[in-house]
């Protein structure tokens, strides 16, 4: 199970849902938020950068932000690893494009110019030339003949070859050559067929037929096959290539490791110290079963209040669901709000317990559960400039069935969207009743956290597999599977009374808040982010789908659901919230089912039939309502700037934090210092 992001582009607080944060309950959140914090960066297509707060750092120890210091910059290291994972020309068609933008000094309101301008913040963004969403390359607006033009004029040391600018040109301009960086259409070879630098040479047939070769299907603890490898030809024959020292990307983990060395001379205990240590001999050894040796250490690291994840984790972007993209967060824990998460996690018993789903499928015993609300130091790799909301993990089921897992909200992240949010007219246009608008002002913010709290700290953590089931059964639809079984858990948890009773909620109406936000997105809003004429393929946006037509369908008889056009505009209302609640009790039994005894067809099926496709009439309505409010549909973050200051020693005695670098400043300055598989790094 690779599938633990739940990222802020689901919710409501990126789609526009704006909220008040007045209810009660929220009384947990930090407060120490600046109210006159500038969020805003930049705007260009269909994103809008933000910036995000870091409240409490200052009040950390000097050791503890000289820790943060070191694995922010651990963090940043890594980011040519995923540029290259995401395509194989990607980091040479950075190199160019900023050596032209750089270099450029004609006319700064050249259409053509400003066309070019527009294209390198959206390749930064996705971290390559493909969307980070949609997986479609970028199209440029700009002419071959200016591109043309603004490399010749380069320096003579800053040129390609003629044989680099032809393989260059041809990835821009080109729009069928490397058209989909993950490609996840029913019936098709998913490797041949996916730009995605995770492969070289090997059809889908070959590498299944590999890695089921290998597997040792009897173990009770198997290595998360592929998770750090690319798999390629030598020969003739189907092998990987592991990411380590000495290996591919040596000279970025090399660098890494070297930070990760000096970040552990200031960890705040021995055991934090044994986790940095172990994720040093993963690197330079590239061996899974010591990534099993470090994932037990750190989710068993429950005193440190500095925290990160760093390395290959998430597979979200292997079209098989195997090899994981480079990523990494540096974070802090947030004392206040950890309070919620900190009550859910002590009752995960109770929760699986209680689940609707079928006994043989739930856990007798619930390890090690454990959550916190927490503040980003640092995003990384890809968690950036997009970033999720929630994590969850370790991955691997063995793990948390016998040591437990750690599950975070991240409170600055999702306290920036909802600052972004205020006022932008999206409530008046998508959600009629006023009622429920009200509802949603006061309750919004915090049943949106704790639909990630229950999401991240009991839905991944919750249910089990049979013996003998492949944890990758599910194939390209297990992403999508696994992120709807998470949703559900918390979707049905959250209308819960066992709330109330905690206290996490003072009204047993505010879930309803959610329960419509989740609804529309999932029928309506999303649409949104989907080019006219296309499916839905990325897996959260299907998950969401899949559960609001599945229970949109099978609560058509009692009207528990009613979409309908009222003065020409589509309108969803939930007439039956109870009635909602047993539905996604009862695709929660099913898709757990599916997962527990790893039943692919049932879930392709499932997928296909309510996560695909989409209706091309309520599609168009959709894109028209929201030109008119200015909304961007997607979001992502610059990060704060870390500037040391140090003794005549070199020992850190203490770390300023500044927050006005620009977009293209923070990419530039990241392209010079952080690029070890360019040549420029510090």
């Amino acid at each position: 199970m690779k599938l633990k992001y739940l990222v802020m582009a689901a919710g409501a607080l990126a789609l526009g849902l704006a909220s008040c944060n007045n209810s009660k309950s929220s009384s947990t959140t930090d407060m120490s938020f600046d109210p006159n914090f500038d969020y805003k960066v930049d705007r260009f297509a269909d994103i809008e950068v933000l910036r995000y707060q870091v409240p409490g750092f200052q009040n950390l120890t000097p050791k503890q932000k000289a820790l943060i210091y070191y694995l922010t910059e651990a963090g940043i290291m890594g980011r040519d690893m995923l540029w290259d994972q995401n395509g194989k020309y990607n980091l040479a068609l950075r190199q160019l494009l900023e050596n032209i933008y750089t270099s450029y000094s004609g006319d700064p309101t050249d259409p053509q110019y400003k066309a070019f301008e527009k294209y390198l913040k959206q390749v930064w963004f996705g971290n390559g030339i493909h969307h980070h969403y949609s997986m479609d390359k970028f199209t440029p607006e700009f002419s071959q003949e200016f591109f043309e033009a603004q490399v010749a004029g380069l320096p003579a040391e800053a040129q390609p070859t003629p044989e680099q600018l032809a393989v260059l040109t041809k990835v821009i301009f080109d729009p069928k050559f490397m058209a989909k960086k993950v490609n996840q259409a029913d019936g098709v070879d998913l490797i041949t067929t996916s730009a995605t630098n995770l492969y070289e040479g090997v059809t889908q047939k070959e590498v299944e037929a590999y890695y089921a070769a290998i597997k040792d299907t009897t173990s009770l603890t198997p290595i998360s096959y592929g998770l750090n490898r690319r798999v390629t030809k030598e020969n003739g024959k189907v092998v990987e290539q592991p990411y380590k020292v000495g290996g591919l990307y040596s000279d970025a983990i090399t660098k890494i490791v070297a930070l990760l060395d000096t970040a552990a001379t200031y960890a705040e205990n021995p055991q934090q110290e044994a986790v940095i240590r172990e994720l040093i001999k993963y690197y330079q050894t590239g061996d899974l079963k010591t990534f099993d040796d470090y994932s037990i250490l750190w989710v068993e690291d429950t005193a440190s209040q500095v925290d990160f994840i760093n390395g290959f984790i998430e597979s979200y972007d292997d079209p098989l669901g195997m090899t994981a993209n480079y990523e990494s967060i540096v974070n802090y824990k947030n004392l206040a709000a950890s309070h919620r998460t900190e009550v859910i996690s002590e009752n995960a018993q109770w929760f699986e317990s209680n689940s609707p789903v079928d006994p043989r499928f739930r856990k007798d015993e619930v390890k090690g559960v454990t959550a916190k609300v927490i503040n980003a130091a640092i995003l990384c790799g890809d968690a950036y400039p997009a970033t999720p909301i929630g994590i969850n993990l370790p991955n691997a089921n063995w793990i948390r069935a016998a040591h437990g897992s750690k599950s975070v909200t991240i409170e600055n992240i999702t306290q920036a969207y909802d600052a972004a949010n205020h006022g932008n007219g999206f409530n008046e246009e998508f959600v009629p009743d006023t009622a429920m608008r009200t509802l949603m002002d006061q309750y919004l913010f915090i049943t949106d956290n704790l639909h990630t709290d229950l999401h991240e700290c009991l839905g991944h953590a919750s249910g089990r597999m049979l013996p003998g089931v492949d944890p990758d059964a599910l194939k390209a639809y297990g992403s999508t599977l696994e992120e709807a079984r998470a949703d559900l858990f918390a979707l049905y948890y959250l209308a819960d009374p066992k709330l109330l009773e905690l206290g996490l909620l003072d009204n047993p109406d505010a879930y309803k808040a959610e329960y419509y936000k989740y609804i529309l997105n999932g029928m309506m809003t999303q649409l949104m982010r989907i080019e006219p004429g296309k499916d839905v393929e990325e897996a959260h946006m299907r998950n969401r789908k899949l559960i609001s037509e599945w229970a949109y369908e099978k609560g058509k008889a009692q009207n528990v659901i009613v979409m309908e056009k009222v003065d020409g505009k589509t309108q969803i209302t939930i007439n039956d919230y109870e009635a909602l609640r047993q539905l996604f009790g009862q695709l929660l039994g099913e898709i757990q089912r599916i997962k527990s005894e790893g039943d692919y067809e049932a879930g392709r099926l499932l997928v296909e039939t309510y996560g695909v496709k989409v209706d091309p009439e309520l599609h168009n309505e959709v894109l028209a309502r929201y030109s008119t409010l200015d909304i961007p549909p997607y979001r992502g973050f610059v990060n704060p700037v870390y500037t040391p200051v140090r003794d005549q020693d070199g020992r850190i005695t203490d770390v300023t934090v500044s927050f006005t670098e620009s977009y293209p400043e923070q990419m530039l300055r990241y392209g010079r210092e952080y690029s070890p598989l360019t040549g420029h790094s510090k």
